[in-house]
């Protein structure tokens, strides 16, 4: 393959970054961020390698979920700006090198939507169709997405005189997909925001999409797939499917991948966490080794955190207790019976050597990182919030001045901020790592360049290559864009040992990309020498002879 062959699939090395408005900068101090406060830090994203820009819901919406229910389709949140500051964020990301993404929820409405309204206050209304209803409840029916707090997927509404579905809140009634009639209203909603610029979608919860179980679901994700296609030829859709590798691989679609352009992997990121809990690298290492072979225009997204709860439903339950134990010992950082309501640096114990590990795992899996809006910085989740997702949903820590220079609003008007301990914007701020090169946000920026100059991570061929400790995963990713090495310690101890790499001569070169003296050196016996500290990780380029490579 060569890399003409690859512009129109640049979410093969995308690095995307996840934000929402309301949590980034408060451009008019009335303590809710918005689209001018985006725009004024994409500057920020840029000078971190960014190159996708995701922005969680923004549309109209009575935010009882967070902005995932929503009222208005075709809306913005006015508490966000109005259109033209939307039209201005999208213009400058692009003028700075980014692609803007956005979600695509039509799994369900809020119930304020006026198609809901309309449709329970009228029985001949014709969105009563939009909906799903009957007059008596089921005996049997699905569990509810969130069983600590809804018991059940129907609900009794006086003015409709019926039962409405709710997979969800029973503030969101599920939109009735398998309709045309539906269909082509989120057709329309898909055309609108396309036609304003973005480049594509994170489509929430698809697994939920249709509520069928003959396969309709999948019909309609290619018929999604065509019509993105045809208004946007390089747009994207990236889908949110928490399934096991054999159910997740059939929302790519045939062996075209002709329904879900990405999926982040769940299954590789649960493992992930098992594997930190016992500091061995095996759990993760057995997802790597079980995914499924793509097609080439898919690809998988791997993050470490999200918007949500960190779920650990896909772990056997004595492996979810393992992960339980070791980072949310409290009831109070579980939720659900299945997540925890904790980041990453907590989770660890602010112990840097672990941290920068896990980030540089990130980036060296085949695939595209995803990052969670603070991650670059190491914040905190806020451990007065207990319970809840907006625990880890806070301002966004600019400074050490008050409200982490997120917004000079009073206290009650303000968004969740870090108060406590050395999470704090006091202690975890951008404005002091900028200007440390010791500091994590200038690993994230050596890590996201290393990425970006190492195009195989997205597009190569995975191996595990053999080493004598279960503490260490040490892979390969190998295309004709060149060989790239890595090797991750899982253990707080120490690790040495060789790797063979297969072919390599002796007029082979090696580079340390993550050194500060990447000069490159012969690759003596066709071996790599490593020497890994507790929690310690290299990266690797491989160079053949002839090479047009810049090292």
């Amino acid at each position: 393959m060569r890399l003409t062959d690859t512009s129109d699939l640049w979410w093969k090395t995308a690095i995307f970054y996840n934000l929402d408005v309301k949590t980034f900068l408060d451009w008019n101090d009335d303590g809710i961020g918005d689209f001018q406060g985006v725009a004024h830090r994409l500057d920020h994203l840029a000078e971190l390698g960014v190159t996708c820009l995701w922005l969680a819901p923004f549309y109209t919406s009575p935010r009882r979920d967070n902005g995932y229910d929503i009222s208005d389709y075709y809306g913005v949140d006015s508490r966000y700006g109005h259109f033209g500051d939307f039209i201005e964020l999208v213009r400058t990301a692009k003028d700075r090198g980014m692609r803007v993404i956005v979600d695509l929820v039509v799994n369900h409405t809020s119930d304020q939507h006026p198609w809901f309204q309309a449709a329970r206050n009228d029985r001949t209304s014709r969105f009563r169709e939009f909906y799903q209803w009957r007059d008596d409840e089921p005996a049997e029916q699905p569990q509810n997405l969130f069983p600590d707090v809804e018991d059940g997927v129907w609900f009794w509404d006086d003015v409709a005189g019926q039962y409405y579905r709710h997979t969800f809140y029973r503030h969101q009634p599920d939109l009735a997909t398998d309709t045309q009639v539906v269909r082509d209203e989120i057709a329309k909603v898909i055309g609108f925001w396309l036609q304003l610029g973005i480049d594509g979608f994170r489509v929430d919860a698809v697994p939920y999409l249709i509520d069928t179980e003959d396969g309709a679901e999948h019909e309609y994700l290619r018929a999604i797939r065509r019509f993105v296609s045809r208004r946007n030829g390089t747009g994207v859709l990236l889908g949110e499917v928490n399934l096991p590798y054999d159910e997740q691989l059939k929302f790519f679609g045939d062996a075209d991948g002709d329904e879900l352009t990405m999926q982040f992997d769940f299954v590789a990121n649960q493992r992930l966490y098992l594997a930190l809990a016992r500091g061995d690298a095996a759990p993760l290492t057995e997802a790597l080794l079980a995914r499924p072979a793509l097609a080439r225009g898919n690809q998988w997204g791997n993050f470490v955190r999200n918007h949500d709860e960190l779920t650990l439903d896909q772990l056997s339950e004595s492996e979810r207790a393992e992960v339980f134990e070791a980072f949310a010992p409290e009831e109070g950082q579980r939720i659900h019976g299945r997540g925890i309501v904790r980041r990453l640096p907590p989770m660890l114990d602010g112990d840097p050597r672990h941290i920068r590990m896990v980030y540089s795992l990130l980036f060296s899996l085949p695939g595209s990182p995803v990052l969670y809006y603070g991650e670059e910085i190491g914040m905190g989740e806020e451990p007065s919030i207990t319970r809840s997702r907006a625990a880890v949903r806070t301002a966004m820590q600019w400074s050490p001045d008050a409200n982490g220079g997120f917004s000079n609003a009073a206290a009650e008007a303000l968004v969740p901020v870090v108060v406590s301990g050395g999470n704090s914007p006091e202690h975890v701020n951008v404005s002091q790592q900028r200007h440390d090169p010791t500091s994590l946000l200038s690993f994230i920026k050596r890590l996201t360049t290393a990425y970006r100059g190492a195009p195989e991570i997205g597009w190569g061929t995975f191996a595990v290559l053999d080493q004598p400790h279960t503490s260490v995963l040490a892979h390969s990713i190998e295309s004709e864009l060149g060989l790239f090495v890595a090797a991750h310690n899982f253990a707080p101890d120490g690790r040495s040992f060789t790797l063979a790499i297969d072919g390599a001569g002796d007029d082979w070169l090696v580079v340390d990309m993550l050194s500060d003296d990447p000069a490159p050196r012969p690759l003596a016996d066709a071996q790599l020498s490593v020497d890994l500290g507790g929690y310690g990780y290299q990266w690797w380029r491989v160079v053949r002879p002839g090479e047009k490579r810049l090292l």
